[in-house]
């Protein structure tokens, strides 16, 4: 029962830039999903599967790791990509916009 911490990415619909990041702590599966034959739907005998907990610094979810003799793993959050360019809908309007109007 390893325990994954790591810092997820913003929600596409977040604009804010200072969006505060929380560090999260789940537990890895440690059964296979199956499909109940009757209903279709996904289930797994794994409970632990469902716990996930939220830390304010990844320092916080490290010590509740180990404070529980968790084996752990730390997955640190990816840079931003530095062809992310800023724009607005107004944009789209310009007369010296670059490529064909398809509006």
């Amino acid at each position: 029962m390893t325990a994954r911490i790591f810092c997820p990415a913003a929600s596409a619909t977040q604009s804010a830039p200072d969006v505060k990041h929380q560090w999260v702590l789940r537990y890895e599966a440690e059964s296979a999903r199956a499909a109940d034959p009757l209903m279709g739907w996904t289930s797994s005998s794994d409970m632990k599967s469902q716990i996930k907990l939220t830390f304010d610094s990844k320092e916080e979810a490290i010590a509740y790791a180990e404070r529980n003799a968790l084996p752990y793993r730390v997955e640190e959050p990816k840079p931003a990509t530095a062809w992310r360019r800023i724009a607005s809908y107004a944009d789209n309007f310009k007369t010296n916009r670059v490529g064909l109007w398809t509006h």
